[in-house]
């Protein structure tokens, strides 16, 4: 049962039955697939970054822009802009080396979709 959910800018899913590569992010003219622990890693530290930077709106005036990372043995993800705009970074720290990111507008649906993702 393959999912996959997409909106304006981004794109996520996950086919269990997949061989190596069980997930898929990507925009609306590129994608990658994932394994399913780098998939994992993914939906966990888009929402721990989306929690950083709604905590940190009461602590940065409203012209304040910042950057937060996370990183996993397989992914380094990053969230730059305003607690209410920011754009998403990800680089693979396995072999295959690949280094993407999201806008601002695509992320809070992206990381929507990623809390999701895994609840059937």
């Amino acid at each position: 049962m393959r999912i996959v959910k997409s909106g304006a800018g981004w794109r996520i899913g996950f086919d269990p039955e997949a061989k190596e590569f069980k997930g898929l992010v990507g925009a609306e003219d590129w994608a990658i697939e994932l394994t399913q622990a780098e998939l994992q890693d993914f939906c966990r530290l888009s929402m721990q970054l989306s929690n950083t930077m709604s905590q940190m709106e009461q602590e940065l005036m409203d012209e304040e822009a910042i950057a937060c990372e996370a990183e996993s043995n397989f992914i380094w993800m990053e969230v730059e802009g305003y607690p209410h705009a920011y754009s998403l970074r990800l680089i693979l720290n396995t072999g295959r080396r690949v280094e993407v990111s999201w806008a601002a507008d695509a992320v809070p649906d992206l990381i929507r979709a990623a809390q999701m993702l895994f609840v059937f």
